[in-house]
């Protein structure tokens, strides 16, 4: 049978059609276009009002999915925002960290994507830098809103991605926002030319790790496949 995949959405205010204007929960084709690619059965989690509900929720799971989307209230970390940082979505925060913190728990496999990432290190008590250009003095991660870039980066040698990359590999980009300080538990396992981490890796046995890049915009089947094949193992 199929692994079933849950992939967190977006919660915003959309348009589609002549006429429909409304909040909704979105997520990009792209997402369960890479995921049924590698074997998988997605499902959409948008935000529930009862974060209670989430460990309810992963029992049903195979296999979660942390996906992209809006700066992470800079309350979860201490931190007042910075002007760059845009709005907070406080209920979709919540709504996941609950849902990491099921799959933890469960040893249910977990990959975070660019956000998704940025919430494990915020989850496991790690700071963010709010607009990343302050810290590395180039806007390389984000150039053009809207569009992804691609630059190089670096797997740490001994690591789990270490074995899913071939070495240094161009990835497509798009955020602003970055690991400031790591959190507890937490190993970087890769790392832009910049110094910036783009990826991070629970030490637990499992498959749990985070990765700063979008995967799914590119030709990057390695890290799907080892989730899909994590998932379908349970």
């Amino acid at each position: 049978m199929s692994p079933l995949i849950g992939v967190t959405t977006y919660l915003t205010e959309a348009r589609w059609g002549a006429a429909w204007h409304a909040p909704a929960a979105l997520l990009p084709a792209a997402y369960p276009r890479y995921l049924r690619a590698a074997g998988a059965l997605v499902v959409m989690l948008p935000p529930d009002p009862a974060p209670g509900a989430a460990a309810h929720l992963v029992d049903r799971l195979d296999g979660l999915v942390l996906a992209g989307g809006e700066d992470i209230d800079p309350a979860f970390y201490g931190q007042s925002p910075h002007p760059k940082a845009g709005a907070p979505c406080p209920e979709r925060d919540r709504w996941e960290l609950a849902l990491l913190g099921a799959a933890l728990e469960r040893g249910t496999p977990v990959l975070g994507i660019c956000r998704g990432m940025q919430l494990m290190n915020v989850d496991a008590g790690g700071t963010l830098h709010q607009h990343l250009p302050d810290a590395v003095g180039h806007t390389a991660h984000n150039p053009r809103p809207g569009v992804f870039e691609r630059h190089a980066v670096t797997p740490v040698p001994g690591t789990r991605i270490s074995r899913l990359l071939p070495g240094t590999v161009d990835v497509a980009t798009h955020h602003h926002q970055g690991v400031e300080r790591l959190g507890s538990g937490l190993t970087a396992s890769a790392y832009a030319e910049d110094g910036t981490v783009e990826a991070l890796e629970y030490d637990l046995p499992g498959f749990a790790l985070g990765v700063q890049w979008h995967p799914e915009m590119a030709e990057d089947a390695s890290l799907v496949h080892a989730l899909v094949e994590a998932a379908a193992g349970r």
